[in-house]
């Protein structure tokens, strides 16, 4: 160990955000949690400090080649950290947003099976359901002349098929075989011509090489007319006509054994009608893969045939996103109205430039044509029209003409459709202004072609044990693993078996890794833009399990987000593991079963922003239970999480509940939802058991919809009963508040308005003419023009990373110097951005305006937080409560429903304590809250609880409880026993 013998990790003089110049030492080979009340530093020393230093230790070791494509790595602000070991986080990283992304791409288990699938599936026909079995030469010629007789063929040999490269070695293969003629990414060239082309080494090309071509039926015409004496002798004739085809034959034979050759069992005939000017269809043959009954042909069967992110294996339809955008028919029609007083909503509502690119005018003269021609009046409503008169104006009648008359003008076409020409024009528009406008009247709807299984049909014939590729990919993990285990095996012949074991012994170690982390109910399928925070984190931590690294520093960020009391327990033991592997964990956590059972626990406080940063406590668990700090106090039941603030157990009427019936989305069994208004709902169960589904996809969606006449898509539900108790709805998630670093809370709370308007009113800005807009980094007036506003200039390297240095006119601060000269009480535009919450509260105290909104954000936990932190640096808890924080500056109108997820991520049993004296106050006037949590101090001060359950996944999506906490502690649910477990433990 060297100088560092005792295995510690010693950070000396660490400084970085609100680190008081801190000496900490974490020992090694340890699971160490560093706790604390949220904003004091906790972040700054696990991720800001220890993170970055390990990281850039290691990539400096780099070569300057490698590091140019990794970007900068700017030093912590610490004097030294002394026994460092190559460090890696798993942060609270926002979800994946693309579409692509699933379960099994993240975790690698999808690549697995794609090889199970190419190496030990049998293929299968689609059409016929029977194995597909090998084709000969013979079988293949006989297909082809079959297509001969009415289509002209061409007979080629795919020597490259999706590969990168120059392929010269390829050109010169052909020229050896004596071909003189290739198709290259889908263009026919002479032999010397295609040489003669640069081809992309870094894109991707095919090359096929044209073995031949053959068309039956004009030489059969030729043969039919040689001369009389033959039309004559039919008998003749005939014979001359078998052993003409019979030669054809077999010529053709021979082009498709050396075809067979040259393509390695693969060839392709490209099929065409005589006159067309097309380019054909392709129709593959191979000597491995054919159906005896119907003649389907499968293409060389390879891992990336079952990829939809490669063009080999996608649906064509949806291009393997398994979901396709289309026109929502009740987002584009009042069916009430008629068409001349606004049935068509896209014609009245979208702007000019969509209005002319859509031609409007156009549609509202031909379909008023066409509802004449049907026998009724233009101001008949469109509900009352004939049924074959609202499918013509909807999508349109190629086969019928419509005459059409304008004054002295008569002309007459064929009308497209409504809905066919809005998703046209949305596929086809170059102006991302219509594509956005167009996109508010569409929905994602699964692929009518792919089933959402996002692969080709030919992928989706290859089966192992009687399923095909997505079959499997839509098993949960727990029966994943039960399926591989134990009833594949026994429909496996020997050589799959053999061929399957070790790749099968690889998806089982991953797939088993997902249930460690308390994760049985996902599966490989699942799309990644769906999982939250929490869920997204736990997969990356149960993807470096799979990996098996030792003598690695792990950082942590809330890896219990998300999770049930029940699951952390698994959670705890998979972070022993890591532990046990030689590994040193480190996690910046807030749960109480994580903070007991650590093997060391360092507190950061003892508050928050300015009066934080200190280390209060340093030793193992059981000494922090004994300790006087603040969680501490929590831990050994000195300080509790109770408001102290009376709860509404009040029995309500039915027609006070609010009412869901009939949910169906994903995973809910016909679930029916009751929310009693003015009181504090909480809804509880495992993970996965369908909580976000029912309350955010469904129930608040439908208010949306029903009550705030929002133009979103609820998930499958009956019927809104008493929807009129609630007159406002306001969902707070936690989604970013803003995607670029030019946002932050400031901003997203109107708090910067009443400022800028402050110093415009200043005496100096009056002087000056300055406007408000002149106190604004965004705009030309007051920026500073020498980095835009950026606060920092990108100096561009030769074989080196790019550096970012700070601006060297505006030092950082991203306003112009004329526009920092003016001040308040001695503190310029950027200074007060600078400022944390805590302290604008006392600098502005004289402004209720200002002052207000500064009181909120501080109640909620927030004082620490800097005016002008970045959008794209904050949590996803911190986002969330701003958001609040905004909601509570409006007025409430004491009808209005709240409705928050995971309101205390990120927050320590204080803040949380804060956080459920503000929601209790929003009941107090009237309002209803219902928060999706899984903190039992929450469910405890609820009023309310309804328990989603009995597990995760399939077999979850049932109401197993609804009542209070009390009533709750004497059932059986997951819940229910943690709930009973903590309070004995307190």
């Amino acid at each position: 160990m060297g100088k560092n013998g005792n295995g510690k990790i010693e950070i000396v003089g660490a400084r970085v955000h609100n680190l008081k110049n801190i000496h900490v030492a974490i020992p090694k080979s340890k699971l160490v949690v560093i706790c604390g009340v949220s904003g004091s530093g906790k972040s700054s020393l696990a991720f800001d400090t220890l993170y970055e230093e390990g990281q850039r230790r290691y990539l400096e070791g780099l070569s300057s080649y490698v590091r140019q494509f990794l970007g900068g790595f700017k030093k912590p602000d610490v004097e030294k950290i002394v026994g460092l070991s190559p460090t890696l986080a798993i942060n609270q990283k926002s979800v994946s947003s693309n579409p692509r992304s699933t379960v099994g791409t993240v975790t690698e288990i999808y690549d697995h099976l794609r090889l199970l699938f190419a190496r030990a599936g049998v293929p299968y026909c689609p059409n016929d359901n029977i194995p597909i079995t090998a084709q000969t030469p013979q079988e293949i010629t006989d297909r082809i002349l079959e297509f001969a007789k009415k289509s002209k063929v061409m007979l080629l040999a795919p020597v490259v098929v999706g590969k990168k490269g120059e392929h010269q070695a390829v050109f010169d293969e052909i020229k050896r075989a004596g071909y003189a003629r290739v198709r290259m990414d889908g263009y026919l060239y002479n032999l010397d011509e295609a040489r003669g082309l640069k081809l992309e080494k870094n894109k991707r090309h095919s090359i096929d090489v044209v073995v031949g071509e053959v068309y039956m039926g004009l030489k059969a015409d030729i043969h039919t007319n040689l001369s009389k004496i033959e039309k004559e002798a039919q008998k003749t004739k005939k014979k001359r006509l078998e052993q003409f085809f019979k030669e054809e034959r077999v010529e053709l034979l021979e082009k498709v054994r050396r075809g067979l050759l040259m393509g390695k069992g693969n060839v392709i005939t490209n099929v065409k009608r005589p006159q067309s000017k097309a380019t054909g269809r392709d129709v593959a043959f191979s000597e491995h893969y054919a159906c005896r009954t119907c003649g389907f042909s499968m293409p060389l069967i390879e891992p990336r045939s079952f990829s939809f992110n490669s063009p080999y294996g996608a649906c064509p339809s949806c291009q393997g996103l398994g979901t396709k955008l289309e026109i929502d028919l009740s987002l584009i029609l009042s069916p009430d109205l008629s068409l001349e007083a606004g049935a068509i909503l896209p014609w009245f509502s979208l702007s000019r430039v969509a209005r002319r690119a859509l031609g409007a005018s156009w549609q509202e003269f031909v379909t008023t044509t066409i509802v004449r021609l049907h026998g009724h009046s233009p101001r008949t409503p469109f509900k009352n029209l004939s049924k074959k008169a609202q499918e013509h104006i909807l999508f349109g009648d190629k086969s019928e003409e419509v005459a059409l008359e304008y004054g002295d003008w008569k002309g007459k076409t064929r009308f497209e459709g409504i809905i066919p020409r809005l998703e046209r024009l949305y596929y086809e528009t170059e102006s991302e202004f219509v594509r956005q406008e167009l996109g508010k009247y569409m929905t994602e709807k699964t692929c009518p072609v792919c089933n959402g299984s996002r692969l080709k049909k030919e992928s989706l014939a290859v089966r192992i044990a009687g399923r095909n590729i997505f079959e499997i990919a839509s098993l949960a993990a727990e029966e994943l693993i039960r399926f591989f285990d134990t009833q594949a095996p026994s429909l496996m012949t020997h050589m799959q078996r053999t061929i399957a074991q070790s790749i099968v012994k690889e998806i089982l170690s991953k797939a088993r890794f997902l249930l460690d982390v308390g994760l049985e109910y996902i599966t490989v399928a699942r799309s990644a833009t769906t999982l939250s925070v929490g869920e997204n984190q736990r997969i990356r931590l149960a993807t470096h399990l799979g990996s098996g690294l030792s003598g690695v520093i792990y950082v942590l960020d809330e890896p219990t987000i998300g999770l049930h009391a029940r699951d952390t327990a698994r959670l705890i033991a998979t972070l022993k593991n890591l532990r046990d592997l030689g590994n040193t964990v480190v996690v910046v956590e807030h749960d109480e079963n994580v903070i007991r059972l650590a093997d060391w626990a360092i507190e950061i406080g003892p508050s928050a922003g300015e009066h934080g940063g200190r280390v209060v406590f340093e030793g193992t668990s059981e000494a922090l239970s004994k300790s006087k700090t603040l969680t501490g106090q929590y831990l050994s039941g000195k300080k509790k999480v109770i408001t102290g603030l009376r709860k509404n157990l009040e029995k309500v009427a039915e027609r006070d509940i609010v009412t869901l019936t009939g949910a169906r989305q994903f995973n809910l069994k016909n679930v029916t939802f009751h929310v009693p208004t003015k009181k504090f709902v909480c809804v509880a169960g495992v993970s996965g058991s369908g909580k976000s589904t029912l309350v955010l996809e469904v129930f608040a969606k439908a208010l949306q919809r029903e009550v705030g006449g929002m133009n979103v898509v609820p998930g499958e539900y009956k019927e809104l009963l008493n929807k009129e108790l609630f007159d406002k709805v306001v969902l707070i998630d936690q989604s970013p508040i803003g995607r670029t670093p030019r946002s932050n809370p400031a901003t997203y709370t109107g708090l910067l308005t009443p400022i800028r308007q402050l110093y415009a009113r200043l005496e100096e800005s009056q002087i000056r003419g300055y406007s408000p807009s002149h106190f604004s980094f965004n705009v030309k007036p007051g920026r500073c023009e020498a980095c835009k506003g950026e606060g920092y200039t990108k100096v561009e390297m030769y074989f080196l990373p790019d550096i970012y240095v700070e601006c060297e006119t505006c030092k950082g601060t991203r306003f112009s110097l004329e526009v920092l000269d003016v001040q308040y009480n001695e503190k310029s535009i950027a200074q007060v951005l600078d400022m944390t919450v805590e302290e604008a509260h006392k600098f502005f105290a004289p402004f209720p305006q200002i002052k207000s909104k500064l009181s909120l954000l501080e109640d909620i936990g927030l004082g620490y937080m800097k005016l002008g932190q970045p959008a794209t640096t904050l949590s996803g808890g911190e986002a969330q409560r701003i958001k609040l924080a905004d909601e509570l500056s409006k007025r409430a109108t004491g009808r209005t429903l709240y409705i928050l997820d995971e309101p205390t991520v990120g927050l320590h049993f204080e803040d949380v304590k804060h956080l459920l004296v503000i929601l209790r106050s929003l009941v107090q006037k009237g309002n209803t809250v219902v928060v999706i949590e899984h903190n039992l101090d929450v469910v405890r001060e609820a009023d309310w609880i309804v328990e989603l359950g009995p597990e995760g996944g399939e077999k979850g999506g049932r109401v197993i409880f609804e009542g209070t906490s009390e009533e709750l502690k004497k059932e059986k649910t997951a819940t229910g026993r943690y709930l009973q477990r903590q309070e004995n433990q307190r």
